[in-house]
C-alpha cells in the first residue's frame, strides 16, 4: 500500500509541475508579444490546468495498465510455481497485452497437454499391470495342469495302462495350449513393437479364401458346422500382406468355429466395390452382447471366460486381428446379436 500511496502522490505532483511549467512558459512567451489581447491571462490560466489535469490523466491511465499488466505478469508467474510443484489444476485468464495473452495460451495448452500425458501413462500403467496378471493367470492353469498330471503319473499312475495314456496326452494337451499362448504373446509383442514387418503385394482374394476355406473346412466338419463360401469366382486383386491376412482368417474362422454349435452355419465371402473390397465371416453362433464388443479386441478379455478357456483361446486371437488390420490402415467392424450370431468384416484396397 505505501508503494502504490507513493506513486499515486508522485503522479500528483508531477501533473501539478507540468502545469505550473507550461503556464510559465505560455507568461514567458506572451511578454513578447505586442499585442496583450493575444493571450488573456485567465486563457493561459485555463490553458495550464487543462495540461496539468491532461497528464495526470495520462499517468493514471499509464500507471493503471502497467498495474493490470503486473497484476497478470504475477498470475502468470504463480501459476507456473504451481504447475512445476505438480498442481494441473491451473487455468489462466486469456486477457491482457498480446505477448502476455500468448503466453497464458501456451501454459494453457501446456496444462492440457500435461494432463493428458498423465492421464495416457496412467492408462498404461493400468493396460500393463491388467496384462502382467492376466499373463500370469493364463501361464499358470496349464502349467499346473502339466505338473498334476505328472505328479499323478509319478506317485503310480504310470503304472496303470489305463490312465497313463490319458494322462499322458492331456499334459500334451496342455503343453500345446502353453505353446500357443506364448507364441501368441510373441507375436502380439512384435506387433505392438513395431518388429514386424509388412509385406505389401496385389493377389487374388478369390484364390486366397479359398484356399483359407479348404484348411478349416475339416476342423467345421468335424462339429458338423456348414462352412460355404459367397464371392465371385473372377480374379480379383487387392493390396495386404497376404501371409498376416491369413492369419487374420484364420483366427477369425476358428473363432466362428468354437462359439457355433453343431448344426450351425460360418460364411466366408466378400463384397466388391470400385476401390475396395470387403471381406466378411459370418456365422450362427452365440453372439456377443453390446457391453461387450467395445472390449473384445483387448487382450485376454473374454465375454465367456469358462467357455473359452473350455474351447481353448488364449484370449490374444482378436487383439491381433486388430493390430494386422489397422497396419492394412483398415479397421475391423463387428455387427452381433446374442443367440443369433456374429460377422467380423473389414476392407482392402484393390
Amino acid at each position: 500500500m505505501r508503494r502504490l500511496l507513493i506513486s499515486y502522490k508522485s503522479r500528483i505532483v508531477f501533473a501539478c509541475v507540468t502545469g505550473i511549467l507550461i503556464y510559465m512558459v505560455l507568461i514567458s512567451i506572451q511578454a513578447f508579444i505586442s499585442v496583450r489581447s493575444a493571450l488573456q491571462e485567465n486563457h493561459v490560466l485555463v490553458i495550464a490546468l487543462v495540461c496539468g489535469l491532461a497528464t495526470y490523466i495520462f499517468l493514471e491511465s499509464f500507471a493503471s495498465i502497467r498495474k493490470r499488466q503486473s497484476n497478470i505478469l504475477n498470475t502468470i508467474v504463480e501459476a507456473l510455481r504451481r504447475i512445476s510443484a505438480g498442481d494441473l489444476s491451473v487455468q489462466l485468464p486469456e486477457t491482457g497485452a498480446d505477448d502476455l495473452k500468448q503466453i497464458s495460451k501456451l501454459t494453457n495448452q501446456i496444462v492440457r497437454n500435461l494432463q493428458s500425458d498423465i492421464a495416457r501413462f496412467e492408462k498404461l500403467e493400468k493396460v500393463r499391470s491388467e496384462f502382467l496378471a492376466n499373463v500370469s493367470h493364463e501361464l499358470r492353469t496349464p502349467i499346473f495342469s502339466i505338473q498334476g498330471f505328472i505328479e499323478t503319473l509319478i506317485d503310480g499312475a504310470m503304472d496303470d495302462p489305463k490312465v497313463n495314456r490319458e494322462f499322458l496326452m492331456k499334459a500334451y494337451q496342455h503343453s500345446e495350449r502353453l505353446n500357443t499362448l506364448l507364441n501368441d504373446l510373441i507375436e502380439i509383442s512384435r506387433i505392438e513393437s513395431g518388429e514386424m514387418r509388412m509385406s505389401f503385394r496385389y493377389f487374388d482374394i478369390t484364390e486366397f479364401l479359398a484356399n483359407v476355406i479348404e484348411e478349416l473346412k475339416p476342423k467345421a466338419e468335424r462339429k458338423s458346422l456348414t462352412l460355404s463360401v459367397c464371392m465371385k469366382p473372377d480374379e480379383i486383386l487387392v493390396l495386404g500382406d497376404r501371409d498376416r491376412l491369413r492369419q487374420v482368417m484364420w483366427n477369425l474362422i476358428d473363432n466362428s468355429v468354437k462359439y457355433t454349435d453343431e448344426g450351425g452355419k460360418i460364411e466366408v465371402g466378400y463384397t466388391d466395390t470400385p476401390d475396395h473390397v470387403r471381406v466378411f465371416v459370418k456365422d450362427t453362433g452365440c453372439g456377443i452382447g453390446d457391453e461387450h464388443i467395445a472390449r473384445i479386441f483387448e487382450r485376454f478379455y473374454r465375454v465367456d471366460k469358462d467357455r473359452s478357456r473350455s474351447v481353448g483361446g488364449t484370449g490374444l486371437g482378436l487383439a491381433i486381428v486388430k493390430h494386422i488390420v489397422e497396419a492394412h490402415k483398415s479397421r475391423i467392424e463387428v455387427k452381433s446379436e446374442p443367440g443369433k450370431g456374429s460377422e467380423f468384416s473389414f476392407t482392402l484396397k484393390k
